[in-house]
């Protein structure tokens, strides 16, 4: 192997992303980063990390490609519904008790905007479910670090099959249209997005009363996890929730506050 497609040529072109854009992909696990790496690289046919810096260089819409396959993330509304049912039936139902509905919760790593408008759905369906009078005062904070994503989840709009795995009756509630279906405004005006690079930014506006960041945390190195969460057990409150991906394992200090609370769907709880 050359040193154009080893190692020596994957830090370059990590270090050009770095500097071209500000992502910081070389936190990514090597081999998913190998993996999407060469996605693009097929596309462009080339076949060596020199010969694909060449092409970023001369060609500014290629950074737009790579970051979309740097940062994809399958999403759904109500995605992994055993989950959300958890949080629907027990967990919001105690912060909302405990906090007088004062509820605030992060989707880090929101894409795009599936996970965070379910969020705000989970809350608004609890207010109702237990007799929630006057306006609701729960909010959303969702960041992603691709502007194209964002874009996206502030247009809210999504095909059916974003919405397949949603209970028919929250459908109804909460979203308008046929074919493609627009989140009502009631939801809409719960969640606020910005732009957030994980590694980089600290939490936007902790305390929170729950995080989610499902299949996030998995692409990267060990040493950004320990980190990772640690920045997420900072920043949620006594009592608070964290949700991670069915195969998610939390490490390092965050050990110490965090308890895992619900094995098989991974929640956990702040001590």
């Amino acid at each position: 192997m050359s040193d154009d497609d080893g190692a020596a040529g994957l830090a370059s072109l990590v270090a050009q992303i770095a500097r071209a854009r500000g992502f910081g992909c070389g936190a990514y696990k090597e081999s998913c980063l190998r993996r999407r790496l060469a996605v693009r690289m097929r596309a462009c046919g080339v076949s060596t990390y020199a010969e694909y810096a060449r092409v970023l260089e001369g060609n500014a819409a290629e950074y737009e490609h790579l970051l979309d396959t740097l940062t994809i993330n399958v999403t759904k509304f109500y995605r992994n519904r055993e989950t959300w049912d958890a949080l629907a039936d027990r967990y919001v139902p105690d912060l909302w008790r405990a906090r007088g509905g004062r509820l605030r919760a992060w989707s880090a790593g929101c894409a795009s905007g599936e996970e965070p408008y379910t969020i705000a759905i989970l809350f608004l369906e609890v207010a109702r479910r237990l007799g929630s009078d006057g306006p609701l005062r729960a909010r959303v904070d969702a960041t992603d670090f691709d502007r194209h994503s964002l874009e996206r989840a502030r247009r809210g709009v999504y095909a059916a099959a974003a919405l397949e795995e949603l209970p028919d009756e929250l459908l109804r509630r909460h979203f308008s249209g046929e074919g493609e279906c627009a989140v009502n405004p009631a939801v809409r005006e719960l969640v606020r997005f910005r732009q957030h690079d994980l590694l980089r930014d600290p939490p936007p506006d902790p305390p929170y009363d729950l995080i989610v960041c499902r299949n996030v945390v998995i692409y990267f190195d060990r040493p950004n996890q320990d980190r990772l969460f640690s920045a997420f057990a900072d920043a949620l409150t006594p009592g608070g929730v964290l949700v991670l991906g069915k195969v998610e394992t939390l490490f390092g200090a965050a050990r110490t506050s965090l308890r895992l609370d619900d094995t098989r769907e991974r929640i956990f709880r702040r001590s």
